[in-house]
Order: structure tokens, then sequence, then C-alpha cells
């Protein structure tokens, strides 16, 4: 990111969220809920964002009437709120994706492999209420494919899923990564989740969950393989 403005202290009061922001804007890049903008943020400022989302958090304590002075329960959850927003739930956004070694398809491997379920963890973008579920993703490669490590499919999957999200947007983005680095001839993923913005609040609904799925080539074109992913996808949820 050489070409963007460098970072700098705050010593004149410029907030580091705001010098972030300016970075991506002059890039002409997008910054939405469900984005890694881990490359816009110079060495030193997460902790520095950090202290500011910390402090913004305890004037949203204060306007809730909490006295936090007073109260030993929540002195410190605006920090702890900050740390978690920042360091876990929402660390997809903050960090440079993980490190995945792809390898030649040396024997040409071309029958259909499934991984899953990988249990994934994310945020609503629209309350900030959990969401909780599980993700199955199939794989047809082909000769000229990629292959990635077992664990790299879960650790690739929740850098994603550790953002703001939407379930719809969440699977595509999963799909989008896996296809550029794998390369197969066909992909597929299936989501199941628990929504706790319809279990915490709204309709208070705790039995409903939400299901979708996203094909790719093969899969798309061919319904025996599609029907053969998901009869082995269904037979592992029950």
């Amino acid at each position: 990111m050489s070409d963007l403005p460098p970072a700098t202290d705050d010593e004149d009061g410029v907030p580091v969220s705001q010098r972030i922001r300016e970075r991506i804007k002059a890039s002409r890049q997008r910054f939405h809920a469900n984005d890694n903008i881990a490359g816009f943020i110079e060495p030193g400022e997460l902790e520095r964002l950090l202290d500011e989302v910390a402090g913004k958090m305890k004037g949203v304590l204060e306007s809730l009437v909490i006295d936090t002075e007073n109260d030993h329960n929540t002195q410190d959850t605006a920090r702890r709120v900050a740390k978690m927003y920042l360091g876990e739930v929402f660390r997809g956004r903050y960090v440079a994706q993980p490190p995945v070694t792809e390898f030649p398809n040396v024997e040409h491997l071309n029958e259909l492999m499934i991984v899953g379920p990988i249990t994934v963890r994310s945020a609503c973008s629209h309350h900030f209420c959990p969401i909780m579920g599980r993700v199955w993703i199939g794989v047809m490669p082909n000769e000229h494919s990629d292959l990635i490590g077992l664990s790299k499919y879960a650790r690739l999957a929740e850098w994603i899923m550790s953002r703001p999200q939407i379930q719809e947007e969440a699977v595509t983005q999963v799909a989008d990564l896996l296809q550029d680095k794998i390369n197969p001839d066909g992909l597929a993923i299936v989501m199941e989740a628990d929504h706790f913005c319809m279990q915490w609040r709204g309709v208070k609904d705790m039995d409903s969950k939400m299901i979708n799925s996203v094909m790719r080539g093969s899969f798309l074109k061919d319904a025996n393989l599609r029907r053969e992913f998901l009869s082995l996808v269904n037979h592992k949820k029950a």
C-alpha cells in the first residue's frame, strides 16, 4: 500500500479510524461491514483503533444510563467489547488472509471431495447478533486444480465469517475465495445456521434455521453430481 497516505501519530487529534478511512477512499475501495481492510491498516494502528472503539463504546454505555463508574460488572465492559470486536468476532476485517499453501494435483484427482461440517461463527450485519452455523464444502478437482490442506478450508471459512455478515453474502464470499485458490471444475457450499436476530429478538422463534447453497461449475451443470453432494450432506446432517 505504498501509494497510500502514510500512518502518522494522532497528535493533531485526528482519530485513527479517520486516517484508515481516508486511505481506503483514496484507493477507491469498498469498506462494507463484511469487507477485509487489513491492507489499509499500518503497524501500531490496530492497537490505537482498539483504544478508540473502547472510548466510543464507553459513550454508548453512558447513553444507556449505565453507571460504569460504580457498577463493578461494567467498569471494563467497554474495553472488553472493543477487544472482542477487533480481535475475535470481527477479526476477519482487520487481519490479512491466513497463509495457505497450494499443492499441484499430481495424481490428477477428479472425484468428489466433501469437507464438513465446519463450525462457523459470525454476527448479523443488521443487529450484530450472533450467527452460529455449519458449512459443508464440495470440490470437484481437475488435473489443473491446486489442492489445499484440510484445515485450511476451516481457516479460510472462519476468516470470511468473522465479520458482520448476512448469510447469503457470506457463502458467496467463501465460494469466491475457494474458487480462486483451488480452481476446480466444480464447487458447492451449503450453510445451515441459527440467527440470534430471530431467536433473541424480533419474532423470538427458537426453531428456525437458515439454509442456503452456492453451486459453481459442474455442480451447477450436472444434476447427478449435485444430488450426490446434497445427499451426502443431508446424510451427515441427520
